[in-house]
Formats: structure tokens, sequence, C-alpha cells
């Protein structure tokens, strides 16, 4: 094993960390507002557009974050509409297009997860909150959201991880995040195994950080349980 390889390896890798999380960040921010708005309509809304989001949710829950990936990035280009629109200027960038497909991706798995913590609620308590003459709005704070977080929060942990392992599939389109810089060492040093222990390591402990941060807001909001 060349000691030196790796540490050199490891260092140009983690060069490439702040891109890959910066996918990861945009993402899931616009994924969680994006699958807010669509739980919101899926479980409020009328018929048509409760279709839609289930239509959504089936079409990018049920085909590879790659195909939708190549999609958005050779398939938008295609359309003269787009080419010729203001947002041309940002889809014409690897960068924007993997983004939006992981925002995309993630926001049809985060609408399930939050609507199945929503329905986690024990109805007994949504009862009782009524009868207190709780207003909708009050509701929702203090006794809807805080149980529901609790009840999706684990399933979003795992969803996070997941995200952060799917950006490997950005270096498909050019973006050197930490597979894309892998793949361009092992291109010039024909290691592929010492490289890839590298990035594994790397993956393995952005994602070890995830569960700890995730663990440790879950003994927060369950803080209260613990002196029972």
């Amino acid at each position: 094993m060349d000691l030196t390889f790796l540490k050199t390896t490891t260092i140009s890798l983690l060069s490439s960390v702040p891109l890959t999380v910066s996918l990861v960040a945009i993402s899931l921010a616009c994924g969680l507002v994006l699958a807010i708005i669509l739980t919101t309509a899926r479980m409020l809304g009328p018929a048509p557009i409760v279709w839609f989001v289930k239509s959504y949710i089936f079409v990018f829950r049920g085909t590879p974050l790659l195909v939708q990936i190549f999609l958005i990035y050779y398939g938008l280009g295609q359309f003269e509409a787009v080419r010729g629109s203001v947002f041309w200027v940002v889809l014409r960038e690897p960068f924007w297009c993997a983004s939006l497909a992981l925002m995309l991706n993630t926001a049809a798995y985060t609408t399930e997860i939050i609507r199945g913590g929503i329905q986690a609620v024990p109805s007994g308590q949504i009862e009782a909150a009524r009868a207190c003459g709780m207003s909708n709005l009050t509701l929702v704070r203090r006794i809807l959201a805080p149980i529901a977080l609790r009840q999706a929060l684990p399933i979003y942990g795992s969803e996070v991880i997941l995200m952060i392992k799917a950006t490997s599939l950005a270096s498909v389109i050019t973006i050197l995040e930490v597979t894309g810089v892998a793949h361009k060492i092992i291109s010039a040093s024909y290691r592929p195994v010492e490289v890839f222990m590298c990035a594994g390591a790397i993956y393995l402990s952005l994602n070890f950080l995830v569960t700890r941060a995730v663990s440790a807001f879950e003994k927060k909001l369950n803080k209260h349980l613990s002196h029972t």
C-alpha cells in the first residue's frame, strides 16, 4: 500500500467536497420546500391536483435518478423554446442540471415522508386540540408539526444520506465532485482500488456526520420522553 499516493489522493478528493456539499445542500433545501407544497396539495387539494402530485411522485420514484439527470442535461437543450428562454442561462450548466434533477427526485420521496409523518399523528390528539378550542394554525404549530417532525425525522435522515451518495451520479455530466475527481485521478494513475477506497472513506465520513447530527436533533426533539 502506497501511503504517499493515498495521502495525495485524499487531499485531491477533499478539495471537491465543497462542490458535493453544495449539490446536497441546494437539492435538499429546494426539494424540502417543494415537498411541503406538494404534500399540502396532495392532502388538501382538489382531485386534479391530487392526481398530478401522485403522478409526479410515481414518475420520479419509479425511474432511475441517472435517467432523470440525462433527460434534464441532454433532453431540455433539444427544445428551441428552452434554449431561447431565460432559464437557459441556468439549464446549460451541468451543476444546475444536476441540482435540478436531485431536487425533483428528493422532493418526490420527501413528499411521501412528510405525508407519512402527518398521518402518523394520533387522531385523538387532534380531536383533543380542537376540543380545547385551538385554531387550525395553533393546532398545526403546537400539535401536528412537532409530532409529525418526530415521526418523519429518522426516515428523512436516511433520505439525506441517500442524496449524499446520489451526488456521485453527477460525475457523468462532467461535474468534478468527489467521484468525478476520483475518475480523473484514476485515468492518470490507473489505480482504481486505492482511489475508490479514499472516495468511499470521504462519503462514509460525510454520512457519519449527518447520522450524528440527525441523532442529536432527534434526541433534542424527544428530550421530554427521557423523563418518563
